[in-house]
């Protein structure tokens, strides 16, 4: 079973940024919006030099990663969707440029599998 349902990987593709958050080893939080992909179940992105980002510090030291991508449908009625993912990101090269890559192990979304009017249920699923 894939990480992200058919609904979730049409409405990543739509969606320019999103948030990545990291943490130090002592807990001090960073999150920074970024450019990125779907690459199968993974979430990958890079920029011009991220060897001199605090989330290139962060991942280093401490592999936790959460990221959220989101957006209103409408705002009247006011309808936020999105896609909220928890997992471990590592440090990879790809053509000599460093990227992060993010492993999802939990996914929370809501008004994207259920785009019932009202109040969006929240679905929580382990990967």
């Amino acid at each position: 079973m894939s990480a992200f349902t058919a609904a979730e990987l049409e409405y990543l593709a739509a969606q320019p940024l999103m948030r990545f958050a990291t943490a130090s080893p002592t807990g001090k939080p960073d999150v920074a919006p970024v450019v990125f992909e779907v690459d199968g179940d993974d979430i990958v992105t890079a920029g011009f030099d991220i060897t001199h980002t605090v989330r290139y510090r962060n991942v280093l030291a401490n592999p936790r990663a959460v990221l959220v991508v989101d957006d209103l449908a409408t705002v009247d009625p006011w309808a936020p969707r999105g896609v909220k993912i928890i997992g471990r990101a590592a440090i990879e090269e790809v053509d000599g440029a460093p990227r992060f890559r993010i492993s999802p192990e939990v996914v929370i979304s809501w008004a994207i599998n259920d785009t019932t009017p009202g109040i969006p249920k929240m679905e929580r699923r382990a990967v």
